[in-house]
């Protein structure tokens, strides 16, 4: 938080008095329009710290995005459909939230994971039983088959049996 602040990043805790630095705890905090040179801004963020990109043209907003490395989770807040149908189309995460965040993570039947830098796959329910299972695929024949026909040595009933079907 320190170096956000000294950045000149907008920090809003809803409780200041929630952070305790020498107990490793902070309170949920947002921090507005942080500069891309902070950490905060650099690598995934795994804790109650929610940084606010704002803007002035809805175009910025998916540039922005576009503009970096595909995030674990895009956060959408709009009551616009067209638009977040704009930014889902347009923008690559790992997972998306529509007005809210985190709460994606917490459904089970949705696979959770992540794209490019932030991680390959989907773990969640069927989508996580699928991604660490092993499936063997396993074809079986007839044991009395045409194809059988078509095996070498190719004799007069190969050469029939083509004949017949390239008619």
């Amino acid at each position: 938080m320190d170096e956000a602040r000294g950045a000149g990043a907008q920090i809003i805790p809803p409780h200041e008095g929630l952070h305790d630095k020498a107990r490793r705890r902070i309170a949920p905090t947002a921090v507005l329009d942080a500069p891309d040179s902070l950490a905060l801004m650099r690598e995934e963020i795994f804790g109650p710290v929610l940084p606010v990109m704002t803007y002035r043209h809805f175009d910025e907003a998916v540039d922005h995005v576009n503009a970096r490395p595909r995030p674990l989770s895009l956060y959408v807040f709009d009551d616009d459909q067209a638009r977040i149908k704009r930014v889902l189309a347009a923008c690559t995460a790992g997972s998306v939230a529509v007005n809210d965040c985190l709460f994606q993570f917490a459904q089970s039947r949705l696979p959770f994971g992540g794209v490019g830098s932030s991680g390959m796959g989907a773990y969640h329910g069927h989508a996580g039983f699928l991604a660490f299972s092993k499936q063997v695929p396993v074809f079986g024949q007839a044991r009395w088959s045409a194809m059988a026909w078509l095996r070498p040595p190719c004799g007069a009933r190969a050469e029939h049996l083509l004949g017949w079907l390239l008619r």
